[in-house]
């Protein structure tokens, strides 16, 4: 039986203490603990919607907007805001408040693509749809059907991206490569990797690297856009490879291209590619990196394709800004 609700009957919220354990070394929230958490919450959003398992089919980018520190009450809202036949649009907003202070303040909200699956992992009709009930949710509604139609242009090679495995660390002079197995425990229901551990781990990479290169405390502050074209299951061999692609004043972008591999068959699929920007903080706020120029053919490439992606990201945190200052008090 179909079923059709408003956007305000999908919320869903998920409330986080931050303990030590989620923090880094500088004693705030560990980046990829944050989309962790944002994954879970968007997943848990599309899974009481479409009554069963779902998949992190594609990310729109993140930036945070500030540190969260140890003790700080972090609120994630996620709500389903647009339902195709088997994929949910869902929004997820993220506060942070330290309780002694009652200082409620945005830390960073995205939009994530989710998929209904069945047992086997293919993907299954939804089954109920969203009906806008006021004109709020009607602007939410058109805005993610927009982000919709534009994502399925990105994915309409999904199967070509998968078999791109070749292209990794080769003519990088800072590059990282890690292995993991994906255990039972990775899965969020059936033989899927959850999404969300695969994104801290994006993350752990992402840092490493750049530890290694400046030296100094780093803290993620944005991960761009990404997709994924093949899924990751029990029992498969994971491979993390990361190449500095910029480095700025106080920033590096870290790009971390993601292979799934079969450790009967040894064939490879190439599951995603993300692009992260670290930046070096103090107690004071950003700080100067070691200058680098990159060096090789393959390096110089990445520098350009990253200085458009730096370029977007400027013009993006600029509009983010202009609507802080057109807000009313």
């Amino acid at each position: 039986m179909h079923t059709t609700l408003p956007i305000r009957d999908t919320q869903l919220e998920v409330v986080q203490l931050v303990l030590p354990a989620h923090a880094n070394v500088r004693g705030t929230l560990y980046g990829g603990r944050m989309m962790d958490w944002i994954t879970t919450a968007a997943t848990m959003a599309a899974m009481r919607l479409a009554r069963g398992s779902v998949v992190l089919g594609a990310m729109d980018e993140l930036d945070f907007l500030g540190p969260v520190y140890v003790g700080d009450m972090v609120t994630l809202r996620a709500q389903v805001e647009y339902v195709g036949r088997s994929s949910l649009e869902v929004g997820v907003d993220v506060h942070a408040e330290n309780p002694r202070k009652a200082d409620r303040r945005l830390t960073t909200s995205g939009h994530l693509a989710m998929v209904a699956v069945d047992d086997s992992g293919r993907p299954r009709p939804v089954g109920t749809s969203i009906t806008p009930s006021d004109r709020t949710e009607r602007q939410l509604h058109e805005a993610a059907k927009t982000r919709r139609v534009e994502r399925a242009t990105r994915l309409a090679d999904r199967a070509s991206q998968a078999a791109q495995v070749e292209e990794g660390t080769a003519g990088f002079t800072h590059a990282l490569e890690i292995s993991r197995l994906v255990f039972p425990d990775d899965a969020v229901l059936g033989t899927l990797m959850f999404a969300g551990n695969l994104m801290m781990h994006l993350d752990e990479a992402a840092s490493i690297l750049a530890l290694r290169f400046c030296r100094c405390p780093v803290v993620t502050a944005s991960i761009d856009a990404l997709a994924f074209y093949a899924p990751i299951r029990v029992g498969e061999i994971v491979t993390y490879k990361a190449g500095l692609n910029h480095v700025g004043r106080s920033s590096m972008e870290v790009g971390v291209k993601v292979l799934a591999e079969h450790p009967l068959t040894g064939v490879r699929r190439h599951t995603c590619t993300a692009f992260l920007t670290m930046v070096h903080v103090d107690a004071t706020g950003p700080q100067p990196v070691p200058s680098y120029r990159p060096a090789t053919e393959v390096e110089r490439r990445r520098w350009e394709e990253a200085e458009r992606r730096r370029e977007r990201r400027m013009l993006r945190h600029a509009r983010r800004a202009d609507g802080r200052q057109g807000s009313p008090p």
